[in-house]
């Protein structure tokens, strides 16, 4: 079984040096640094599944690393905060983190979230070691090039319709809800979103399907969310 390599990024040493002893009781390898710069420099030369990244550092902020981050990598991103508005929050999900938690917090429940971004992201088919190509009976997705096709004829996608087609794809046969959906795409929370979701669906099956009143690949589970078949 392979060993997660989780960074952990704040000024606080006190706070690193005890994030890193709970980590590596749960047998994870931890890297350390104390702002943005360091944690970019280190990014460059290491196998990283994880980011644990404060919002307020000198030199380079959580805000900014993690808008770095996100031009070339799709590392999961959990970020700590001792600002509790909603507004920091959602601005930290819209810029690319994966999930927020506001400090003091407790440690086991940052075990939890770990562990859950880690479940996602290499267990669901996330991690960049991954295979990078899926096919589903003539319906396939390029993760690399970003391209979807249809019995090999390429498929033009939003940027949203491309992500809601790449999750369901990388995970066919599970079936999400309207709210989850949004929240892993949109990153930001779920509310009154069921129209929002609706029309992007859609909007993909006009585009994937032979006959978008009878679909092939994209099913909707009554009363549950939608699911790609597999």
């Amino acid at each position: 079984m392979e060993q997660y390599c989780v960074l952990v990024v704040d000024d606080d040493e006190a706070l690193r040096n005890s994030i890193e002893i709970y980590l590596k009781n749960e047998g994870m390898k931890v890297l350390k640094a104390q702002d943005g710069l360091e944690a970019l420099e280190l990014l460059n030369g290491q196998d990283v599944h994880l980011i644990v990244l404060d919002v307020m550092m000198p030199e380079l902020d959580g805000i900014a690393t993690a808008f770095k981050i996100r031009e070339d990598r799709n590392i999961p991103i959990l970020m700590l905060s001792a600002k509790s508005e909603d507004t920091d929050k959602i601005l930290g999900l819209q810029i690319g983190a994966d999930d927020y938690l506001t400090k003091p917090f407790n440690p086991l429940e940052l075990i939890a979230r770990v562990k859950s971004q880690l479940r996602r992201y290499v267990t669901l088919g996330y991690y960049e070691g991954k295979s990078k190509s899926i096919d589903l009976n003539g319906l396939t997705l390029d993760q690399e090039m970003k391209e979807v096709a249809v019995n090999g004829e390429a498929v033009k996608l939003t940027a949203i319709e491309y992500k809601i087609t790449e999750l369901l794809m990388v995970n066919a046969g599970r079936v999400f809800s309207t709210s989850e959906l949004y929240e892993r795409v949109w990153n930001e929370p779920s509310y009154q979103t069921e129209k929002t979701v609706a029309v992007h669906i859609r909007n993909i099956r006009e585009k994937i399907e032979v006959d978008p009143k009878n679909p092939r690949y994209l099913k909707v589970v009554w009363g549950i969310g939608y699911k790609m078949e597999k």
